[in-house]
């Protein structure tokens, strides 16, 4: 009989392999002014045991409420400490199945509609976020530090996974919201499995550092995917962590984890990553730890040609790693490539082990641009990564396509055979600046319909920004600008009022009116060019966003 391992099972293996081993370093800060006193440890064995301790106080404080094992338990937490993260692995610990969500859900109704979709009993949320005790559908708890409570007595079900692998291990949600909410994505035993297989690799050291173990830091919350997964791959080397004061942590923070922590790669997103890269032009020591990182591992975004060009021509070692939460890693640099300095080693991917993937011309108007026609040679087509049924990381059956394969909608060049190099989405999604991922199109809709007699023509744009900024053109060329933008706000705040924070417009600053016919559009059939708006108003947008030249 198999049994598939969890994070859980790999997390007790390296406790008890290498208990003294660091597994998190945790910045102490002076509370007035802020600066970083010490790095403090956590090794494995204190990681496990407070994952044990926290799985009994929750155990005890749930059993109370009526909430039986194998429950699904909403987390509306950070994700970003080492607390948030012993809460992710004690709620499973304690056999319950937990609901993942951020602090960039900004309305708890919307928690409670996703928390009844999934038939969640329970709800743990951070002690900042707006939750009024007694008003609530569903038993809620603050998610104290069960480090200061008095230790519960509370048994815990055996730490063995599951030998059913379509048993549901966790529940993460889409980037992106649709009709208002996220979607669902469950996470099955099997697929939690094969996860681990990739992240094993993904993860593995990659030099030998005279017995130093590896060291990265923290890429996000642990209430995404991303984080949950990277972490997962670095337990099971006994590698070590490293927690940022912040997500776009600065370049000295940056120095001191190399200098006290020892930081030997990174995992980051690119929009974050850029403002290293453009320090590191007028830094040489910053250059210098860069180069000597064995990789750093971006994903989500790609970076711009400059950025591409600095790495390549500084021998910095990048690894590209094309993945979502629905599937997870799909695509990565091959680590051959690391250290050679063509131009395909930035971009080019291959598929990951084992999986079983189709890349299938489509048909369209697609737009090019002259950094695109430079992969095009006579026989170049457009391909869709699709995920086959038979892959095992195949999502749950709820999002897949009516064929029973996943359909991941982005597209794809072959530069070589079974290298791909990545050419955008075939719809209407951009990417905010940590990858999270936003549906323009609904933006547009409701913009279009709600100001009708207003806006003659719009595009939403923010592709690797914090939030989405409207571009409009005016139904009436003699309207005032200013007047215009906030009776735009004032009737679309009601639809953004229930998405995520990163795909809200909350500030007429984001409302960009310009003239009847500006904007640039497709010559066939008259589209709005979301790519070449972005570049055609770059000045504008930095204005808006704040951005330093």
């Amino acid at each position: 009989m198999v049994s598939y391992r969890t994070h859980l099972t790999v997390l007790e293996q390296t406790a008890a392999r290498c208990p003294l081993s660091p597994a998190f370093r945790i910045p102490r800060v002076d509370p007035v002014t802020q600066a970083i006193l010490d790095w403090d440890v956590v090794t494995y064995g204190q990681f496990w045991q407070d994952v044990e301790r926290f799985a009994r106080y929750w155990t005890e404080k749930l059993t109370a409420d009526g909430v039986v094992t194998r429950s699904i338990v909403g987390l509306w937490i950070g994700g970003t400490t080492y607390v948030d993260a012993v809460h992710i692995y004690s709620i499973a610990r304690a056999g319950y199945i937990p609901q993942y969500f951020s602090l960039r859900l900004p309305n708890p109704d919307i928690i409670f509609e996703l928390l009844e979709k999934s038939n969640g009993r329970a709800l743990i949320y951070d002690a900042s976020y707006a939750v009024v005790p007694g008003q609530t559908p569903l038993p809620t708890y603050t998610a104290v530090d069960a480090r200061t409570q008095p230790a519960a007595e509370a048994s815990l079900p055996p730490n063995t996974g599951s030998s059913d692998g379509d048993d549901t291990l966790m529940i993460f949600h889409t980037s992106g919201s649709t009709s208002g909410r996220p979607k669902l994505v469950p996470v099955s035993y099997s697929w939690w499995d094969f996860a681990l297989t990739k992240i094993h690799e993904h993860m593995k050291p990659q030099r030998a550092h005279n017995g130093r173990q590896d060291v990265t830091v923290w890429m996000g919350s642990m209430c995404h995917f991303g984080q949950s997964f990277m972490l997962a791959g670095m337990i099971q080397h006994g590698s070590c962590t490293v927690q940022f004061t912040q997500q776009g942590f600065s370049s000295d923070e940056l120095v001191d984890m190399f200098h006290r922590c020892g930081l030997t790669r990174m995992n980051i997103f690119p929009t974050f990553l850029a403002e290293h890269l453009r320090n590191s032009r007028h830094n040489p020591k910053l250059l210098a730890l860069l180069q000597g990182l064995d990789q750093i591992l971006i994903s989500g975004l790609t970076l711009s040609p400059e950025d591409e060009e600095w790495i390549h021509s500084n021998g910095i070692r990048l690894v590209n790693c094309y993945g979502n939460t629905e599937v997870g890693s799909m695509l990565v640099t091959p680590v051959s490539s690391l250290d050679t300095r063509t131009t395909n080693s930035v971009h080019a991917l291959t598929p990951v082990p084992g999986s079983k993937y189709l890349f299938v011309p489509v048909d369209g108007d697609a737009e090019s641009t002259d950094a695109e026609a430079s992969y095009a040679n006579a026989n170049a087509q457009l391909l869709e990564l699709i995920v086959t049924a038979e892959s095992p990381d195949c999502p749950d059956r709820s999002l897949r396509h009516a064929d029973g394969d996943y359909h991941t909608g982005d597209l794809f060049l072959e530069v070589a055979p079974g290298q791909y190099v990545y050419r955008g989405r075939n719809d209407d999604w951009i990417k905010s600046e940590n990858s999270l991922r936003c549906d323009t199109k609904a933006i547009e809709d409701n913009v279009l319909s709600t100001c009708a007699d207003l806006v003659a023509a719009c595009i939403v744009t923010g592709n690797g920004r914090a939030s989405p900024a409207l571009f409009v053109e005016p139904a009436d060329a003699g309207a005032d600008h200013e007047r215009l933008r906030r009776d735009i706000l004032r009737r679309i705040r009601p639809f953004h009022a229930r998405r995520y924070m990163h795909e809200r417009i909350v500030s007429t600053q984001f409302i960009l009116v310009v003239p009847a016919g500006t904007l640039p559009r497709t010559a066939t059939k008259g589209n709005i060019r979301r790519r070449a708006v972005e570049e055609a108003f770059k000045t504008e947008l930095d204005r808006v966003y704040g951005v330093a030249h």
